[in-house]
């Protein structure tokens, strides 16, 4: 008796590990710029010009809604983005939005970017990270191109590119 309570407890115990869903994904890199921390904070906390630094977004348009400040972008394939601006925190020199709806290959991204200064006067340090989950949000079988995988390749993109361009940008001035 003893040894089928165990197996049943085991078999019952071994279930729930495909029973909890997508895991929740993460991206975070952080990049350092050749320019004063106020020059960063000045651009990236102007949630309505992204695509002067963002090299996927080539139109941004906003709109106030009571308190809340969304943002949409046409981005380079002509689709849409629409995105909610979350804070932004002055003392902390944090910007924190949502991506309400996108054609990417995930869910509920939530994503913040940080500027801190750097080992000089003249140099800033900028950490985006971006929480997420993939599209598929059923336990497996998981479709072609709705995978973790899937999902964390297109939000690293979307960092590492915005990143790059931030620092371009800024640093041709």
């Amino acid at each position: 008796m003893k040894k089928f309570l165990f197996l049943l407890v085991t078999l019952l115990a071994s279930f729930q590990i495909y029973a909890h869903g997508p895991t929740p994904q993460k991206v975070q890199e952080t990049i350092t710029i050749n320019a004063s921390v106020e020059k960063v904070w000045a651009v990236v906390k102007d949630f309505c010009n992204i695509q002067k630094w963002h090299p996927a977004v080539e139109k941004t348009t906003c709109e106030k809604k009571g308190g809340d400040t969304f943002r949409t972008l046409v981005i380079s394939s002509g689709e849409t983005v629409y995105e909610k601006l979350r804070s932004v925190d002055e003392d902390l020199l944090k910007l924190k939005f949502e991506i309400m709806e996108s054609p990417n290959p995930f869910t509920d991204f939530n994503s913040y970017l940080i500027v801190t200064k750097g080992a000089n006067d003249n140099e800033a340090s900028v950490q985006w990270t971006a929480r997420f989950y993939r599209l598929y949000k059923l336990n497996p079988p998981i479709p072609e191109g709705q995978d973790d995988a899937t999902a964390k390749a297109a939000a690293q993109a979307i960092v590492d590119s915005g990143l790059a361009g931030l620092k371009k940008m800024l640093e041709a001035k």
